[in-house]
């Protein structure tokens, strides 16, 4: 009993200390930030002017995670999405053998998926992530020989500069192709014209010389039997010159072209995929022991292409092509969004969608007057609220993310949190304390996306010189993503203002939201309003 109560005391006692700790770097790291209570604090509310902004074709190579499929959103529309890659040999100057006879040419990408059960056999059940629509969707699916030579960079006045390829350029592939579709096995239907994302891993049993088999499980990949013949002329009898280095592979063997159409009498869906861990095997016979008096041999072999890994070679890009409903439509064209007064409605959506505009001029306007009171922020909210009614039956994007729009670059708060994700490989779930995650009401539906700007809001209080820059809210594929891609062709806001670029995660979710904004006709539960909890002297 002595000891128990001992070690109890001591537990006690180290708790203390580590609270305490604990608080004393809260406090030193947060200021005059509390917790979620407010208990004894008085907010204030200010008007936020907030309006809705069309992304038009913008830079889509450099994408970790690219979409393929076709995806139907009941309130924003259809959204088709293709993709294209140069390729790379694993070996360059591969030595072939003689008179190699090829047996298969099988191209092979995992699919995001989790393992929802371990099974007695050895075998395993998957679940894939990131797809998006019917879980049975099928695609009419076609890879191409891309005729298009892409490129990393472009040479300018003395200077090389990053080639950037847009998401509008879905024509300029597809007229470029070669041939006809590589993945020609029509005894397989499901590898081409009825092709679906299948959640199945593969099993392959081996034997040894002495016939003992040993069996291997691949998780879910997407993986077709390309045209034999085709890779027989191209690499097994390529000359030797156009094997030997990258620049000259890449001009001769350009890459692939992933195309999809609607499969007959099915409905689609999309999925988002890392193209960068795909490949291309080639598994094929040649001569061996031509040399000696022995008896010619054969024995297998194998060559590997990689598909280029997209961060580090600018020779990929995401292909888009959307039909928007006409709510979508209307809501983001030029001539009707209001910049004055702002918009009812904020429509966000990824890929080449649409992003909001948020102002904070009405607390701007009364800077003046909070550093006269010496008003002190403790906490600093923009909540908004999602209309529930108009994004019924529509998937709804996990996190949105808020900016600096004016110069492209993260908050203060962004950088300030710490958190980590609580779910290992959850690019979203990171960075909760600053926000963005989707709150769920009693129907499991999203409710609101509460996001704090505590330290902007300080900085704007403490320094005169900060500037109350323009703020953007985007949906987002990745919170830990934050660099932006260029527009085609940069957007006026106003004199001297322009929208050209938008943050690179949020063109790879396909998902979109609908907001209130902060116009004076919303109904105060559900207008954006900025939210800022003070302590004022007495």
């Amino acid at each position: 009993m002595y000891n128990t109560s001992f070690i109890k005391k001591i537990l006690l006692a180290a708790t203390a200390v580590f609270l305490y700790s604990c608080d004393k770097d809260f406090n030193a790291i947060g200021g005059d930030l509390i917790g979620d209570d407010h208990f004894g604090l008085e907010s204030e509310k200010y008007d936020v002017l907030s309006y809705n902004q069309e992304v038009t074709s913008v830079q889509s190579n450099v994408l970790p995670t690219s979409a393929l499929g076709i995806y139907s959103n009941p309130v924003f529309g259809e959204t088709t999405a293709n993709y294209v890659t140069q390729v790379a040999l694993v070996a360059y100057a591969p030595s072939i053998g003689e008179d190699p006879v090829i047996e298969s040419a099988v191209l092979s990408i995992p699919y995001f998926s989790h393992v929802t059960a371990n099974n007695t056999d050895g075998s395993h059940t998957y679940e894939l992530d990131s797809i998006y629509g019917p879980a049975n969707g099928k695609l009419k699916l076609s890879v191409y020989e891309s005729g298009y030579q892409m490129r990393s960079s472009f040479p300018s006045n003395g200077t090389e500069l990053p080639q950037y390829y847009y998401t509008s350029q879905n024509s300029t592939f597809d007229q470029a192709k070669v041939g006809t579709r590589l993945n020609d096995d029509l005894t397989k239907p499901f590898q081409n014209d009825q092709f679906f994302f299948s959640s199945e891993e593969y099993k392959t049993v081996t034997k040894d010389s002495n016939d003992k088999e040993t069996t291997t499980y691949t998780a879910p990949e997407m993986r077709l039997n390309l045209n034999s013949a085709f890779f027989q002329d191209k690499i097994l009898k390529a000359p030797a010159s156009k094997i030997a280095s990258t620049d000259v592979f890449q001009e001769y063997f350009r890459g692939l072209y992933f195309k999809v159409e609607k499969a007959d009498g099915s409905p689609s869906n999309m999925a988002l995929m890392d193209f960068s861990k795909g490949k291309i095997t080639i598994t094929y016979k040649a001569k061996t022991d031509i040399t000696t008096d022995a008896p010619e041999t054969t024995e297998e072999r194998t060559i590997v292409i990689n598909l280029v890994n997209p961060t580090s070679s600018g020779g990929t890009a995401n292909l888009l092509q959307d039909a928007k409903s006409a709510g979508y439509s209307g809501a983001i064209s030029s001539s009707n969004v209001n910049k004055t007064e702002g918009d009812e409605r904020l429509y966000i959506k990824g890929g080449q969608g649409s992003a909001a505009v948020i102002k904070l001029n009405d607390f701007a306007s009364k800077l003046d007057d909070i550093r006269a009171k010496n008003w002190k922020v403790n906490e600093a909210n923009l909540i908004f609220n999602i209309d529930s009614d108009l994004m019924t039956g529509a998937d709804e994007p996990k996190r949105v993310y808020l900016y600096d729009l004016t110069n492209n670059v993260p908050l203060a708060d962004y950088y300030a949190d710490q958190t980590t994700s609580l779910t290992v490989g959850d690019t979203k779930g990171a960075k909760y304390v600053f926000g963005g995650l989707i709150n769920l009401g009693d129907n499991k539906r999203g409710k609101t996306y509460k996001i704090r700007i505590t330290e902007y809001i300080r900085n704007l209080i403490k320094d005169k010189t900060a500037k109350n820059v323009n703020l953007g809210l985007v949906v987002t594929e990745s919170i830990g993503i934050t660099t932006s891609n260029f527009l085609e062709n940069r957007i006026v806001l106003q004199p001297n203002e322009y929208f050209s670029q938008v943050p690179r995660a949020s063109i790879m979710n396909p998902l979109g939201t609908i907001l209130y904004g902060g116009k004076a006709s919303v109904p105060d539960d559900k207008r954006l309003r900025l939210e800022v909890y003070y302590t004022k002297p007495n």
